[in-house]
């Protein structure tokens, strides 16, 4: 038990050194190549931060658990646009260009309610897995395309950040820092995860509970990312972070899941899809004007509580 206590301690320090890093090298390169912010938090630390479901997704379905996998996916894209935002947004005002939300965001709840309607089915099968696969192949193909169409005046401009790494440091070698940072960040995230879960297994916690616990846990890199790029006043990045996570998860996450172990699903039932694309929906609302402020972030942690109670 105190082991898995050290290791729980010994994630979260991680977890916060590396994302905080990992954010400052995504505003450096993005002023460097002069490219969206939401581009490089969608692409770069986004899709990054998910590396975490894919693995366990993953090696689920691999054996056999495809259940697992898609609650996985589920729980994971409700902690990004409840937990992940929502804790972004109570400390400071998450703001970006209605467009980008407009457009991003309309992505992201497409990707949602696709990945949604495929399991609804009751299975997962190999083409159902190639049309995800592809759908994210696409998704890369317009945010690249997106972020090109962006004039100057809409690209990433901090002044916080003049400091934080010297102005000779050339893209290529803040990048090398940046993939640095950002397999720390998921070493960080997969130590304090097995930690959890072990603490939770001793304290005799269902298995449910345990799996929503799974869902939370390989969102951390997310939720650290979100929190620095927050105290950094870097909106855009948690943006790209939260929609470039959503669009991993129900695309390539799920898409892979079902390529490797297709089958069918039999205990994730409609509930928990109805639960993912309604927590999607909540905050699309709440971002339609561009802005999602502190009153709106005390909503989205109340639903996220509220589906974590529920499923205890």
């Amino acid at each position: 038990m105190l082991g898995s206590v050290a290791a729980v301690a010994a994630g979260l320090v991680i977890l916060i050194f590396a994302s905080d890093r990992l954010v400052a090298s995504a505003v450096h390169v993005s002023q460097a190549l002069g490219v969206s912010a939401i581009l490089i938090g969608a692409i770069v630390v986004g899709l990054g931060t998910s590396l975490p479901e894919l693995l366990v997704s993953a090696l689920a379905a691999a054996d056999g658990e495809l259940d697992v996998a898609v609650a996985n996916v589920a729980g994971s894209n409700i902690t990004n646009v409840t937990l992940v935002l929502g804790s972004a947004a109570i400390l400071v005002p998450v703001a970006s260009r209605i467009e980008a939300i407009r457009r991003e965001g309309l992505l992201m709840v497409g990707s949602v309610i696709l990945f949604a309607i495929f399991a609804a089915g009751g299975s997962l099968g190999r083409l159902q897995g190639v049309v995800l696969l592809l759908g994210m192949a696409v998704s890369i193909w317009l945010l690249v395309r997106w972020s090109l169409g962006h004039g100057p005046g809409e690209r990433l401009a901090i002044e916080e950040f003049e400091d934080t790494v010297p102005a000779e440091r050339k893209p290529i070698r803040e990048m090398a820092i940046g993939v640095a940072a950002l397999v720390t960040t998921v070493v960080g995230a997969n130590l304090l995860l097995d930690g959890a879960l072990d603490v939770g297994e001793r304290l005799g916690l269902t298995s449910t509970f345990l799996g929503v616990m799974l869902g939370i846990g390989t969102s951390l890199p997310e939720m650290a990312t979100a929190l620095a790029a927050a105290r950094r006043s870097a909106p855009d990045l948690v943006v790209g972070n939260v929609v470039g996570s959503n669009l991993f998860n129900s695309l390539a996450v799920a898409g892979t899941a079902a390529v490797v172990g297709p089958g069918p699903l039999t205990e994730v039932g409609s509930g928990e899809l109805a639960s993912m694309v309604g927590a999607v929906l909540l905050a699309g609302v709440f971002a339609r004007t561009g802005r999602v402020v502190r009153w709106e972030a005390v909503v989205l942690l109340v639903v996220f509580f509220a589906f974590t109670i529920s499923t205890y």
